[in-house]
């Protein structure tokens, strides 16, 4: 990284909120409590999953100093939460370094290796509050500060709102399947003499009574079938089997990290001729069906480019195309089922769930005329879904590549003004 003016890391901050020490009473309401799991360095502002309840300022920015140190989020306003032990919140000496500058340096690679080199203890890695002024940063002049700090400010921000219009696009989607799937509820409301509120093609294709089954009460005409018989389910290929190689050359192979962070630096790639069955797509429904059942059972649509699958999880490919949607749809409303599975074969940390599992659970089937009405619906959603999220990929990796390059000075402003990038940040 080139500067001509390098400063520690403690000299540019005005204030450091340090709850070390103290762990707050929580309760299961209230005012959430930000605790490291909390902070990802995929996110512009912290994740509220798993958060208990209970002073930062907005504009400030949650710093973990332990577990996985240097993990750093941007504090959003309102500010609606408490921050937990092993992270501090810092304030950016505006006087000093403009604080989205800030917030885009610690997050850059090179600044992430260099908190790496400092980390002290073995099992569980900390970066001292008292060692910060020996991450020595560059801070170069004002005008680049804030067009650097502002670019990727805007590139997260823009990747931000693509998340959440995608977790509404998937909410839509699950509340059709329960609707449609679960609670059937357009049949109960031609049982009952009721309007089911949909256009009557669609209103049509459903009974007016049910009958009873392996899964109890389903509508008359549809079947409980086996979760085996929806899909064929394809298991990856044993990981050395692929000869992986460091230099990046062919296509990544593809292990549950890869599924819940994307190809990474760490990613191994391999270049051998293995048969097409083990090769990903875009599009492609995956479902990781070994290791801890809390974290890692879990569904997956790949949207990183071709890749090989790696052993532990199934590529699974819907029996025709129309059917993608709902058995997308059913094997991650049945994620609970398969975490329960797991974890009564659970040894040494780690369950699964295999083939005879599959075989033996059930799902409720609908008629091929009902299929083709519910993907008329879904597909959309989920095509958009999945439209955004291969956007969010793009503008990170754009994201990602600039930086150093403008930290650095070998991409000056006027040059990166030009980009494509940039016309599409102002639209969007």
């Amino acid at each position: 990284m080139a500067s001509d003016d390098w400063q520690p890391f403690e000299s540019l901050l005005s204030n450091i909120v340090d709850n070390r020490g103290r762990t707050c009473p929580t309760t299961p309401t209230g005012i959430p409590l930000i605790a490291t799991n909390c902070v990802r360095n995929d996110l512009l502002y912290p994740t509220y999953e798993n958060v208990r309840h209970v002073d930062p300022e907005p504009g400030d920015l949650l710093f973990v100093t332990k577990g996985t140190p240097g993990r750093v989020c941007m504090v959003p306003d309102p500010v609606d939460f408490c921050i937990a032990q092993d992270m501090v919140a810092i304030r950016a000496d505006v006087k000093k370094v403009y604080p989205r500058f800030l917030f885009a340096l610690l997050r850059s690679r090179e600044v992430q290796e260099l908190i790496e080199q400092l980390h002290v203890g073995t099992l569980i890695p900390h970066f001292k509050k008292g060692d910060f002024d020996k991450l020595v940063l560059p801070i170069p002049d004002r005008k680049l500060q804030e067009f650097i700090g502002d670019t990727y400010f805007d590139f997260s921000a823009k990747i931000e709102l693509n998340r959440s219009m995608n977790e509404t696009l998937e909410a839509m989607a699950r509340a059709l399947f329960r609707s449609w799937f679960v609670d059937f509820d357009p049949v109960r409301a031609k049982a009952e003499d009721r309007d089911p509120g949909l256009p009557k093609p669609l209103a049509d294709l459903f009974p007016d009574s049910f009958e009873n089954s392996e899964l109890g009460e389903i509508p008359r005409g549809w079947c409980a079938s086996p979760v085996y018989d929806l899909a064929t389910y394809i298991n990856g290929a044993a990981y050395r089997a692929f000869e992986p190689n460091e230099e990046r050359r062919g296509f990544p192979i593809i292990k549950i990290a890869e599924l819940k962070a994307g190809v990474t630096a760490q990613t191994r790639f391999s270049d051998v001729k293995m048969p097409d069955k083990y090769r990903i797509e875009d599009g492609d429904v995956l479902f990781s069906w070994s290791g801890n059942p809390d974290t890692s059972i879990d569904i997956f649509v790949w949207n990183h480019g071709p890749a090989w699958l790696n052993q532990h999880i199934f590529r699974v490919v819907p029996n025709s195309a129309h059917e993608r949607a709902f058995v997308l749809m059913t094997l991650r409303s049945l994620l609970p089922v398969f975490a329960e599975v797991a974890r009564n074969k659970q040894t040494t940390g780690l369950g699964h769930v295999t083939v005879e599992d599959l075989k033996r659970l059930l799902a409720v089937r609908p008629p091929k005329p009902v299929l083709l009405g519910w993907n008329t619906l879904v597909e959309p959603l989920l095509a958009r879904s999945f439209g955004l999220e291969g956007e969010d990929n793009t503008l990170a990796g754009l994201r990602d590549a600039l930086l150093p390059k403008l930290i650095s000075g070998e991409l000056r402003i006027k040059d990166a003004a030009r980009l494509p990038y940039s016309e599409k940040l102002v639209q969007a």
